[in-house]
């Protein structure tokens, strides 16, 4: 059983049993406490709240902080106001409840005593704001958490300005690796660049009520190479925060153009960019979203253009997107979204949607629903475009050179609980996976490879790893290019588009389950 389990158990029994006891203090029949709803009915009728206080607490998500409100309320029956108690309730419950139910240093005062206690202004001030912030963030850690799409690497399934909310509930939520931290703020300060949390404190990874992630989820996770991060100069007057160009896709830049050794090219690297460079613990990198398009245990292939997992092809999603050639007959126009729009294809020009070749010939990004229903006009031809060979594609070495990202692996996803024979070749695609995320001295010393100080011939892994990819397939920064990503980097599954932003309004996104 996970510690996630084992603290829900104990919490729901320690909070009944408490309540229990106060219920008798209060002269409410006790075993009334035990009854989910009913018992906070029975709270209402005997501090004389209006009932509308009991309904909505049916309200999802909302309804879980009156909930918390009534029990404060009922505290404060018994004589108790402080903040400290207010906290108590909030947040230990099931050690603060036994201890009103059964102490026989307290007791239920009644309605008399809470009308004879004033709150000074500040006081009712201080409260409110605590408890919005309490309620906020622990909606924020443990329910949902509010997002907006910044790039077109999820077009056209996410649109950028999608403002989306991410279930924390569907994997388990996952506990803070920095608790102390500034509220409402992810790794950077507002209007300044100093870091908004602290590492004195550091929880290990903690995921309760822990569910795997599922194949075809559209999935926010932190980007796993932004342990070392390179904060790049403002450019149009933001910071920038170092996604695009990596600081190890640096450290490869430097060793392929002076062909250096590792060593010197990250020294290298820290002489360039210097105090720019920063580190970051997991729930502080940049928080990224693409598709889960494969599991631990999985297998990635991808085929001319076509993904397959384990050896069987995919579907593909409607709204996905990828580039074609449109080769257009001599003497034509220039190619724009008004000649495109009688062919079935909606473009936008300011995302990189069309492309000019030269020779009449343009590259066309084209959902998958709009290639199916291509209407071609006389004289036109349509192409599948196939990405060249690249040097910047994971796992960076020498048996890849003829990957693409268009033609790409077979590559083996790692699964917690499997074991693999520690080879040359998987030494260096599983070497990040065994050293960086699950925390292993790993070396290869003259072809031996040693794992803690001691010679292995293979290494079970702790952790299952997923392969994601963006929906808009040749416009996206994913595992192709950085590799896998661990299970302690997951966020949350993108559930709802709840508003969407283009010049305005997009109506037809708003309140749209994500698929």
């Amino acid at each position: 059983m996970s510690i996630g389990w084992i603290i829900f158990i104990v919490a729901t029994l320690g909070w009944h049993i408490g309540l229990y006891g106060m219920f008798k203090k209060a002269g409410i029949e006790p075993w009334k406490a035990l009854v989910p709803f009913y018992n906070t009915w029975c709270m209402v009728q005997k501090m004389k709240l209006h009932t509308v206080w009991f309904f909505l607490q049916l309200i999802p998500i909302a309804g879980q902080f009156i909930t918390i409100w009534i029990t404060i309320k009922f505290v404060e029956h018994f004589g108790r106001f402080g903040f400290w108690h207010h906290a108590a309730t909030v947040f230990l419950p099931f050690i603060y409840f036994p201890y009103l139910g059964y102490s026989n240093n307290e007791k239920y005062a009644g309605e008399l005593v809470v009308k004879n206690y004033k709150k000074s202004a500040s006081r009712e001030w201080i409260d409110a704001a605590a408890f919005a912030v309490v309620a906020a963030t622990l909606i924020r850690t443990f329910v949902f958490e509010a997002y907006t799409i910044p790039t077109p690497s999820e077009e056209k399934t996410l649109l950028v300005n999608d403002f989306l909310f991410v279930s924390k509930w569907t994997y388990g939520p996952r506990i803070p690796n920095t608790p102390i931290a500034m509220p409402f703020v992810h790794h950077t300060m507002p209007f300044v660049t100093a870091k908004s949390y602290l590492e004195w404190i550091h929880i290990p990874y903690t995921r309760w009520f822990a569910s795997p992630v599922q194949r075809n989820d559209a999935v926010v996770f932190n980007f796993p190479v932004n342990d070392t991060s390179i904060n790049d100069p403002i450019v149009d007057g933001q910071q920038q925060f170092g996604s695009q160009t990596t600081y190890y896709q640096e450290i490869r830049d430097e060793m392929n153009l002076g062909h250096l050794t590792e060593q010197k090219a990250r020294e290298d690297v820290w002489n360039k960019y210097g105090d720019m460079i920063i580190t970051r613990p997991v729930d502080k990198r940049e928080n990224f979203i693409k598709r889960c398009v494969g599991i631990a245990g999985d297998t990635i292939q991808v085929i001319n253009g076509a993904l397959f997992i384990s050896g069987k092809p995919q579907d593909y999603f409607p709204q996905a997107q990828r580039y074609y050639k449109i080769t257009m007959p001599p003497n034509s126009p220039e190619l724009d979204k008004e000649l495109l729009a009688p062919m079935g294809i909606q473009v936008r020009p300011e995302q990189r949607d069309i492309q000019p070749m030269g020779n009449n010939v343009y590259l066309v990004n084209i959902t998958n629903e709009e290639k199916k229903h291509l209407t071609i006009p006389a004289g036109y031809t349509v192409t599948d475009f196939m990405y060249p060979v690249e040097n910047r594609l994971f796992p960076y070495y020498d048996t890849v050179k003829q990957w693409s990202s268009d033609n790409y692996g077979p590559l083996w996803v790692p699964k917690k609980g499997a074991t693999i024979e520690l080879t040359p070749d998987n030494y260096i695609r599983y070497e990040r996976c065994i050293r960086t995320y699950e925390g292993n001295e790993f070396e290869n010393k003259g072809g031996k490879i040693f794992v803690n100080g001691k010679e292995a011939t293979s290494y079970i892994f702790k952790m299952n790893y997923y392969w994601l990819m963006g929906d808009n397939r040749h416009n996206s920064l994913d595992s192709r290019y950085w590799g896998f990503v661990p299970e302690d980097h997951v966020v949350g599954k993108a559930s709802l588009i709840w508003f969407s932003w283009e010049k305005g309004p997009r109506w037809n996104r708003i309140f749209k389950w994500i698929k």
